[in-house]
């Protein structure tokens, strides 16, 4: 249990997973909270309602003006011409009539059509001056009734409200104006009201102290176009903002159910991740810790086809070549002390019987074998440095583009020219590219270490030809996508149990006749790991004649990769 909790719950790249999916749902949710269109679009239904509602009351105040007026005109020239007896009757002028509101006709009025919805309504004269407001409405006999705080509130919905109205000043907008009173019932601080009174409906948003949202719309009264007043109306306070964070809350409980469930496939999807790359460190240490002899397996999912399952494929590969390599050093350093041995005991034994020789014959003879014992131990470390050192050169030296055919033909020219100070071999060279065309022996790798394979090929083939009539031939043939390198003597072949075995370090089997010492057996064997790490193989392979089935000589056949496309 404990280490199913450490592996899922308590590992980094499970909260690293988490914490950015959580991170991008956080932000989305903010945004959404933030920039909500449904919160601009209810306020703007609730300003034409408003203002649809503004309309019809103020048309009904705007019927129930009366004209009242105690002005009488008549015309001077009527009464020139009046006879006697006769009197002139008064006449109205358009221009004296009056509507004015009285509050007594228009708050019954006003009563009946504000009392079914809990906006609040205020009548301004044309001085801007308030007439009524419906907050303060009561009609003869109506009973006051005012709710009182509820004292049994719980702490959690106290809790609530807080964050609620934190949340809503939190996510209001900064530019709204603030809502205040106007002192002594002026309206001409409102600015809808000023506009109202010019004939202009106009609406206002404002916020109170608290962040709740109320909305402001002015009509103007009016009657033959003459304006006999304003009517404002405003929402109560919490209004708007009570529908907002029903939604809000709504959109948070999805948020919570989101985030609940994203949590769940992010601890799925890390486990799929986080748990082979913990089995991948867990083997990693137990190989650091083991020995070459306790091969520790790296799991296997290279079945998953992802970037786990090519990490686990690399990290086998990787460990069994590391185990390759172990194994290949200390069979190396075993097969260095062997060889390295041999001269030194001879060695040692000429040393300790030098000071016993009597006779000047027999003191040079042991100085010779003492000066060849020397000789064979520069040639085996020189040898061995050159061995040990070739895969560190590989890897650091730059891999090139390089035309074969002209490789071979300055080293076989070098060695024609080495060969008349040895032993005279006639050396033969030549090159079929098929259909390839130009370039077709191009291939990418070290020019050096390949001429190093060639030239001990060709060395070690002369050491074996015959002193009269000895003959190479090395020839450079190209195939579909590779160029094979061939060469081939005509002396006594390779015994058939030796043909791998001349490839194994410091193994020696040289011709009759030649001095003890001389061979390292190191030359096939680097020959061998140079061809290999080039992608290419280097394998031997006697000459027999077709028709008697005797071996007429030996030949060593090199296979690098072609070069295709451009040098990387």
């Amino acid at each position: 249990m404990r280490w199913v909790l450490a592996s899922t719950v308590f590992s980094s790249l499970n909260w690293r997973i988490l914490f950015f999916n959580l991170l991008a749902l956080f932000f989305l949710v903010g945004g959404i909270l933030y920039l909500n269109q449904f919160r601009e679009g209810l306020i703007d239904a609730r300003v034409e309602s408003l203002l649809t509602q503004g309309e019809i009351i103020a048309g009904a105040i705007a019927s129930s003006a009366s004209v009242e007026t105690d002005t009488m005109t008549i015309d001077p020239q009527e009464l020139l011409e009046l006879q006697a007896g006769e009197s002139a009757r008064p006449t109205s002028s358009d221009e004296d009539l009056r509507f004015p509101l009285n509050p007594e006709k228009v708050a019954p009025i006003l009563r009946r059509l504000i009392s079914p919805t809990r906006t609040r309504a205020r009548i301004y004269d044309p001085d801007a001056n308030l007439i009524l407001d419906s907050r303060f409405l009561y009609s003869r006999g109506q009973v006051l009734r005012y709710d009182l705080p509820d004292t049994e509130k719980s702490a959690a919905e106290s809790v609530s409200d807080k964050l609620g109205s934190l949340m809503n000043r939190f996510l209001q907008p900064g530019n709204l104006p603030r809502y205040e009173e106007a002192p002594g019932g002026d309206g001409s601080i409102y600015p809808e009201v000023t506009k109202a009174l010019d004939a202009q409906r106009s609406a206002v948003v404002r916020v109170t102290d608290k962040g709740g949202l109320i909305v402001s719309v002015a009509v103007p009264i009016q009657r033959f176009r003459a304006v006999l007043g304003v009517l404002l109306l405003s929402t109560q306070a919490g209004d708007i903002d009570k529908i907002v964070h029903a939604e809000r809350i709504a959109i948070i409980r999805v948020f919570a159910v989101t985030a609940l469930v994203t949590m769940i496939l992010s601890f799925m999807l890390s486990s799929t991740i986080a748990s082979p790359l913990r089995r991948l460190s867990e083997a990693a240490v137990r190989v650091r810790r083991g020995g070459p002899r306790e091969r520790e397996e790296i799991p296997d999912f290279s079945a998953r086809q992802d970037e786990i399952g090519h990490l686990s494929t690399t990290l086998r590969e990787m460990t069994t070549a590391l185990y390759d390599r172990i194994d290949a050093i200390d069979s190396f350093a075993a097969d260095v002390a062997h060889e390295l041995k041999n001269p030194l005991t001879s060695l040692r034994s000429a040393v300790e019987t030098l000071p016993l020789a009597k006779t000047e014959e027999s003191k040079a003879r042991l100085t010779e074998i003492i000066q060849h014992d020397v000789r064979r131990l520069d040639r085996l470390i020189s040898d061995i440095s050159d061995a040990s050192r070739l895969d560190a050169e590989l890897a650091r030296e730059d891999a090139k583009r390089f035309d074969a055919e002209a490789l071979l033909k300055d080293l076989i020219t070098i060695s024609r020219e080495t060969g008349k100070r040895n032993r005279s071999v006639e050396i033969g060279f030549s090159a079929h590219p098929g259909n390839h065309g130009k370039g077709a022996f191009e291939a990418f790798g070290h020019d050096l270490r390949i001429g190093q394979i060639v030239t001990n090929l060709i060395e070690n083939a002369r050491s074996f030809v015959p002193e009269k009539g000895g003959r190479i031939d090395v020839a450079l043939t190209r195939t579909r996508s590779q160029i094979v390198i061939t060469v081939e003597d005509n002396g006594p072949g390779i015994r058939p149990d030796a043909l791998e075995r001349i490839f194994e370090r410091f193994y020696t089997d040289r011709p009759d006749g030649e001095a003890f010492g001389q061979n390292s057996g190191l030359g096939l064997s680097i020959s061998r790991q140079i061809a290999e790490a080039h992608g290419g193989t280097l394998t031997a392979e006697n000459v027999s004649d077709p028709e008697t089935g005797e071996v007429k000589g030996a030949r060593f056949t090199l296979k690098l990769p072609a070069a295709t496309g451009k040098a990387q």
